[in-house]
């Protein structure tokens, strides 16, 4: 008996704007239902305050999640100061609270920190966070009552703007960050607490960029839901994988489909770079260049659906 995960056929990415309150995992459940696919996954998880772009992989298109998940991702966040919680956000228990100094009203002041985030760090992640010591997953340990000992992880922070300042009601810093995968905004607003004399916590945040994704081009769960055609609202795998694209005729796609090394001859990209393969108007594989050689790194059985494909059929 063919099971329904066989049966669907469906293949593709999928761009969410994630509501608040939502686990990454309560999305793809939902995605699941929506397309009778089991196979779903996402590529970088939102905790459930944050809101925002949740790139979610549906299908056999579920094997590129190690190219997606790697990339750089941008936010905007809300660092309220005066308070910190146990979870380091806006979700946790306040566990203290200090004065705020004056000067984090003041703009050129706030400014000034904020652009000094760039660069280089060691990160200790939260203790509310999914990494696992010693086969114990943080989280689920620090809602017992204990705290294990996190590593300092070294993380990137490319772009760090102040976008505002809120002073009445709580003191407050708007900022947009981009940061490099594996870093914890919620860390970051923790660390600037004591970094200015006080304490902070994250209010909100929002994902508006994961690699070449946008939130701008994102679907709702209710878009989703209410679409004729789930699959009319996947993204174009090329775009988000943001590879160089090489076009196979019928013969070649169908030695890939094998996972057979072809021919490089002329191609002008580097050694070891990587290529999204095309044939049909359908993603099918990325490959990686060894001398005159390309060489399978991920072949997507049946291959990713695109709008070039659709546009055709």
């Amino acid at each position: 008996m063919s099971t329904r995960r066989e049966a669907t056929g469906v293949s593709g990415i999928l761009a969410v704007d994630k509501p608040g309150g939502m686990t990454s995992h309560d999305v793809v459940n939902r995605v699941r239902r929506i397309t009778g696919e089991r196979r779903v996954g996402h590529a970088g998880t939102l905790d459930p305050m944050a809101t925002g772009l949740l790139v979610v992989l549906v299908g056999p298109a579920t094997r590129l999640a190690p190219y997606l998940t790697s990339a750089d991702k941008a936010y905007l966040a809300r660092i309220v100061f005066g308070t910190q919680t146990d979870t380091d956000d806006a979700d946790g228990r306040v566990i203290a609270t200090a004065p705020v100094p004056d000067e984090v009203a003041d703009p050129f002041f706030a400014t000034g920190v904020i652009v000094s985030l760039v660069g280089v760090h060691e990160q200790v992640p939260p203790a509310f966070s999914a990494i696992k010591v010693g086969g114990k997953v943080a989280y689920r340990e620090a809602r017992g009552g204990t705290t294990l000992e996190l590593q300092p992880r070294t993380v990137h922070v490319t772009q760090a703007v102040l976008t505002g300042i809120e002073c009445t009601g709580e003191h407050a810093w708007d900022v947009r960050l981009a940061v490099s995968k594996g870093t914890y905004i919620r860390a970051l607003a923790r660390d600037l607490g004591p970094a200015l004399g006080s304490v902070a916590h994250l209010g909100a945040l929002r994902r508006v960029r994961s690699g070449e994704l946008d939130v701008t081009s994102a679907c709702t769960l209710e878009q989703l839901e209410d679409a004729e055609d789930p699959t009319s609202l996947f993204v174009d795998p090329f775009a988000a994988l943001g590879l160089p694209v090489i076009d196979l005729d019928a013969a070649t796609s169908a030695l890939v489909a094998d996972g057979r090394r072809i021919g490089a001859a002329g191609e002008r990209f580097s050694a070891g770079e990587l290529v999204a393969l095309r044939g049909g108007g359908r993603l099918l594989a990325v490959y990686g260049r060894a001398g005159d050689e390309l060489v399978p790194r991920c072949i997507i059985a049946g291959g990713v659906s695109s709008p070039d494909e659709r546009r055709s059929a």
